[in-house]
């Protein structure tokens, strides 16, 4: 079934491609005739003659505008009333103000972006599979409140978000607005981890963990990438690859510096700077097998910062592919880069 579907993404691209919808730019800062005209009916309040990237550079992941639809009302039960995830799956976990929730993979596979509020901060909690990129950012923005949803749109296979307040287009792996009003204005990211639900438990016994908002609208708990981190190479992916690591190879980034997954796991523990990388096992990949709950053990990261008033604190970090992490950072120290395995 997880084949198949994205045999269809891969044949919906191809007749985008054929009808005219991916037309390169000609330059950088777009003008009104560079952009396709079909983008022009489906977003008529964007304004596309700001562009910090090529049009080009931007393909169609098969999915309209909201045809994955973000989360706007999140529901959550008790971290102890919740009996349905395995041990290992994982989730993403966002601490504020000692107030914590989860946010299962298993869910934000089907809708990538929950817009939420924790303790009194407005957040989005992202997560673009294709890059494995689970990042949580601050919907604030000079004053202004933000909220988000999906443009069906990839570049370098990463999630293009877009703000309901501007139609701004957002580089979810960066945060950063690439097309509209907007672009060029950054967002903050929070720090968050991903780690098995078991252990979110065992830190926040009184957490809350997030409940689909229709169990029966989607196949929660099916992993529709079914075998994707074993590949060689990502999906509808333009671009260069990284010399000396497998593409498919998972990287913890801190900024424009990453560490091979491998390195912190023949390590255990890395410090460099104020910094502190920790590897930890027991956490299923998400997409390993259809079934995420069955899931090969992929193992975790944290990465902590020490702070002289507080000590060590959660740092804002992605553990994501090593292309992913090469598309965005092409210039980023990559440590521990030699041959990997996919998907490790």
């Amino acid at each position: 079934m997880a084949t198949a579907r994205i045999s269809i993404l891969v044949a919906t691209t191809f007749l985008s491609l054929l009808s005219g919808l991916l037309l390169p730019a000609k330059t950088a800062l777009a003008d009104a005739q560079a952009v396709p005209r079909d983008w022009h009916t489906e977003w008529p309040r964007t304004d596309f003659s700001r562009s910090a990237i090529p049009y080009s550079e931007i393909l169609s992941g098969g999915p309209a505008k909201d045809g994955i639809p973000a989360i706007d009302r999140p529901e959550f039960i008790s971290i102890g009333a919740e009996t349905g995830l395995a041990a290992t799956e994982p989730v993403i976990s966002v601490v504020i103000d000692g107030v914590a929730r989860a946010y299962p993979l298993r869910i934000l596979i089907w809708h990538e972006i929950v817009n939420d509020r924790l303790a009194g901060v407005p957040i989005a909690v992202t997560y673009c599979p294709l890059c494995d990129a689970a990042i949580v950012f601050d919907r604030r923005l000079d004053g202004r409140l933000l909220d988000f949803g999906t443009t069906g749109k990839l570049r370098y296979s990463d999630l293009v978000m877009y703000d309901r307040q501007t139609e701004s287009w957002w580089q979810q792996f960066l945060g950063r607005a690439i097309v509209g009003t907007l672009t060029g204005s950054e967002l903050t990211i929070l720090p968050s981890r991903v780690e098995p639900v078991a252990r979110f438990r065992d830190r926040h016994p009184d957490g809350k963990i997030l409940i689909p908002p229709d169990p029966q609208a989607r196949a929660y708990g099916e992993n529709p990438y079914a075998g994707y981190d074993g590949s060689r190479t990502p999906f509808l992916y333009q671009g260069s690859l990284p010399a000396n690591i497998a593409p498919m190879a998972r990287v913890v980034a801190v900024g424009s510096t990453a560490w091979a997954l491998s390195l912190v796991k023949a390590r255990g523990e890395i410090l460099t700077g104020d910094l502190r990388l920790r590897w930890h096992g027991g956490l299923n990949s998400a997409l390993d097998t259809a079934d995420i709950t069955h899931g090969r053990d992929i193992g975790y990261v944290t990465v902590e910062r020490y702070h002289t008033e507080t000590g060590w604190r959660d740092a804002a970090h992605d553990v994501t592919f090593a292309f992913a992490f090469h598309a965005f950072h092409p210039d980023g120290i990559l440590h521990g880069s030699g041959h990997t395995p996919p998907g490790q």
